[in-house]
């Protein structure tokens, strides 16, 4: 004799499957914020990092040109030639457009700097995306 059980016994109950999504919602909810932290950490590196990189490519315009580019001329400056410009020997940068941050807003770039003992200043608005927010700006050193 073979033990055969109905259909209606094999499967999951409704108690059981809803007991599962619980338990996934509470995993989703205690990982999610962690994740997103680390995003967060992630993009203000990148910010640093490229902030980094682009100084690189002023001091090499400046070694070029024998100055940096005004606040007028700004980051475009190592995209496309500026009239002032006579050894200009760029573009500098790959892409034929001015970098952006890791927000996709642009740099802002000030030239002579605001800050003591600095030349220029470079710098991200940050996740805000607000220019006038000085103290969330991320800047070169």
């Amino acid at each position: 004799m073979t033990d055969r059980r109905p259909a209606r016994d094999s499967g999951f109950t409704l108690i059981e499957l809803l007991v599962v999504i619980a338990i996934l919602g509470l995993l989703i909810a205690l990982v999610a914020p962690a994740v997103l932290r680390q995003l967060s950490g992630a993009k203000l590196s990148i910010a640093k990092q490229s902030i980094e990189r682009i100084g690189q490519i002023l001091d090499l315009y400046k070694l070029d040109v024998g100055n940096y580019p005004g606040t007028d001329e700004g980051l475009q400056a190592l995209v496309s030639k500026p009239s002032s410009a006579e050894n200009w020997n760029g573009p500098y940068v790959k892409s034929n457009q001015t970098p952006l941050d890791p927000w996709n807003h642009a740099y802002i770039y000030r030239n002579p700097s605001n800050r003591d003992g600095h030349d220029y200043d470079l710098c991200s608005t940050g996740p805000g995306g607000r220019a006038n927010d000085t103290s969330a700006e991320i800047c070169n050193k």
